[in-house]
């Protein structure tokens, strides 16, 4: 029975795949009959080619993907095999942006409490300027501050 199968080839840690049609039991990296595509997984963006009338050719003649071949056969088809990835923020990135947050958080508190002192602070000159206007009597009020 054929099979449409990995071969693996490239260096230690940095693999490379043929897709190819071999016999069922035969050895993973041995032989083949026919190539079909390649698959570079180390690769930056990752390569991944289907010669699609071959391998729609195979199939028809009865061979059968692995279920490797079969996922990298469906994103293949899709168009878009391997979109790209939105990095992730370290978490360095991550402790200053909380930090700036929080600092400009406190920055916006202090501010409101030195509002409210200043607004504090107009009110109760206001008041006394108008308890010195009743003890003279009322005399003059243009020296009454408005807010």
């Amino acid at each position: 029975m054929l099979r449409i199968k990995l071969t693996r080839l490239g260096k230690k840690k940095e693999p490379r795949y043929r897709i190819v049609v071999n016999e069922a039991r035969d050895k993973r990296d041995g032989s083949y009959v026919a190539q079909v595509g390649i698959y570079q997984p180390t690769n930056n963006p990752k390569v991944l080619e289907f010669r699609k009338e071959a391998y729609l050719e195979w199939i028809k003649k009865g061979a059968k993907p692995t279920e490797t071949v079969l996922k990298l056969w469906e994103r293949w088809e899709s168009g878009s095999p391997f979109p790209e990835k939105k990095g992730r923020p370290s978490k360095k990135s991550l402790e200053k942006e909380k930090a700036a947050k929080e600092a400009a958080k406190k920055e916006t508190v202090e501010a409101k409490e030195e509002v409210e002192k200043q607004e504090k602070k107009v009110k109760e000159d206001t008041e006394e300027i108008k308890e010195e206007g009743e003890k003279t009597g009322g005399e003059s009020k243009e020296h009454i501050i408005s807010v």
